[in-house]
Order: structure tokens, then sequence, then C-alpha cells
């Protein structure tokens, strides 16, 4: 169990204790990597119709190409270089396998 401070619906802080799913960094090649966070929480983030708060991304040379992520308020987005767009959350594997997809156009384009 963990606390993370978290935005609530009337703009202020506060904080939430949160269950560590997920904690995960590997290297893809030289210089690129996953770095992969994801925690249950008692309660879902304002803007999210979900109870998790997450962060997967891929950086290249210390650069981060693409991540996926959710912030309070701002619900579930993901971020293509400097494009960010809305992502529909279903599920954790649903997560993974959209950022898989991805993760291989980025690298099929380099």
């Amino acid at each position: 169990m963990a606390v993370l401070p978290s935005l609530i619906d009337d703009g202020s802080f506060t904080i939430m204790r949160a269950d560590l799913v997920s904690r995960e960094q590997f290297l893809l090649a030289e210089g690129v990597r996953v770095e992969i966070v994801i925690w249950r929480l008692p309660r879902r983030l304002p803007g999210s119709a979900h109870d998790f708060k997450y962060r997967v991304a891929l950086i290249a040379q210390g650069v981060c190409v693409l991540r996926y992520d959710n912030e309070a308020g701002k619900g579930d987005h993901k971020h293509i270089a400097e494009r960010e767009e809305p992502y529909n959350f279903v599920d954790l594997d649903r997560l993974l396998v959209d950022f898989r997809a991805d993760v291989e156009a980025w690298r099929a384009k380099q």
C-alpha cells in the first residue's frame, strides 16, 4: 500500500491510499526502454470511469516518445511525441495491447 496525492472533484488535493499493481521497466533496444506503473485506487479519479492510475511509457534516448496515462480531471489519454489525444480505457489487458501496437508502429518507423 502506498499513498498518492490526488486531485478531487472540487480542484483540491487529497491523499489517497493505493495498491501497486505493476511496476516494470525493461529495455527494448540500446537506449530504448518501456516503463509500466499501475496503481489500483480506492475510488476512481475524476475524469476516469475506472479505479486505476497508470503510466505506460516508451522512452528513446531519454525522450518520452509514447505515453498512455490518466490524470485527475483530464481522464485517460495518450501522448504520441508532442500530440495528445483521448484514450478509451477498457481494461488493463486492452491498455497493454494498445500500447504494444503503438510501440510496434513507432519501431517500424525507426
